[in-house]
């Protein structure tokens, strides 16, 4: 009688013990197998970069990193001696050309030929001083002591001095040999094209002072003031805070016929509060991007699609990097 009632309690508590385990197994099939897919994502934002067309030293930064500005601001200021050297030649031959034309427009006196050779020999000296600076320049070049950039604005200054040199001699011959009616039309003509050259100058000059063309936050400052940057160099980068969007990387298994203009509700941690985005681009992001195997199962293989959304609608204080999350 006590080993049936033993081995009852064993059966029993066997039975016990399966029943345990059959409620667990349930328990988790209808809980965790049954979890929402997630899909996160990040605000990101329009970015402008601010940069100069020409290589110069940073003299004076007008802004800081967190500041927001407008169309206008002035945002860096730029030095670069050598655009102020060439304004200054320029400039110089301009007031040539013209008292030189003026000059061969009411005929050359003995003092106009004189001033004529003057103006001669100053060209021939400068030119003779370009190519000296050229020929140092080009031999640094060799050395790799300096840029190909700079070797070849000496090369230009030099070019630009020997065209003067040419145009200066052949002002001194026409006020010399008496001019023509096209010969003064030309000296016209020099006049036109030095008045070109410092307008050249001026705008080239004007990039010295960097303002800001769009309105946003600096995000970054990349020189320091004295430091160096190069032509076409990124000096600092400007944030467009109103040009805000969603991006998600979605597989295309949680895609569920997702399509451009659907609007979709993401919950936003840093505010626990939820706004709706709109799709506006999905494209495929390539083999490289990441994607799930399934093939050992004899499937096939999921890749992902990276989905842009913009908010529908504004939310003060929404900042590039933080996060969205959309629950399927």
């Amino acid at each position: 009688m006590t080993e049936n009632r033993e081995h009852n309690n064993i059966l029993l508590a066997v039975f016990g013990l399966l029943a345990v385990v059959v409620v667990i197994g349930l328990i988790g099939f209808f809980t965790l197998g049954r979890s929402e897919d997630i899909i996160q994502g990040e605000v990101e934002v329009s970015e402008f970069r601010v940069s100069s067309k020409l290589p110069g030293r940073v003299l004076d930064i007008r802004v800081e990193e967190g500041q927001y500005v407008n169309v206008g601001d002035t945002l860096v200021i730029l030095e670069v001696p050598e655009a102020t050297a060439q304004q200054k030649v320029a400039q110089a031959t301009e007031g040539a050309a013209a008292a030189l034309s003026e000059m061969a427009q009411i005929g050359a006196r003995t003092e106009t030929i004189q001033g004529a050779f003057q103006v001669y020999q100053a060209a021939k000296a400068a030119s003779e001083i370009t190519e000296k600076t050229y020929k140092r320049v080009q031999n640094l070049f060799d050395e790799g002591v300096v840029s190909a950039q700079k070797r070849d604005e000496a090369y230009a200054a030099y070019q630009a001095a020997k065209a003067q040199v040419e145009a200066a001699k052949s002002q001194y011959d026409m006020a010399k040999n008496g001019l023509r009616s096209q010969e003064k039309q030309a000296a016209r003509k020099q006049v036109e094209a030095a008045q070109g050259a410092v307008d050249l100058i001026n705008s080239m000059l004007r990039e010295t002072v960097q303002v800001a063309t769009v309105a946003g936050e600096v995000s970054a400052i990349y020189p320091m003031e004295g430091e160096l940057v190069g032509l076409g160099s990124p000096i600092m980068t400007i944030s467009m805070m109103d040009d805000m969007w969603g991006i998600f990387n979605v597989r295309e298994d949680q895609l569920n016929g997702l399509k451009v203009g659907d609007v979709k509700t993401a919950y936003i941690p840093a505010f626990k509060k939820e706004l709706q985005f709109k799709v506006t681009h999905m494209k495929d992001e390539g083999s490289f991007a990441t994607w799930k195997a399934t093939k050992s199962s004899g499937q096939y293989d999921l890749k992902t699609f990276e989905v842009k959304a913009k908010p529908m609608e504004k939310l003060e204080g929404l900042r590039p990097g933080m996060s969205l999350i959309v629950k399927d």
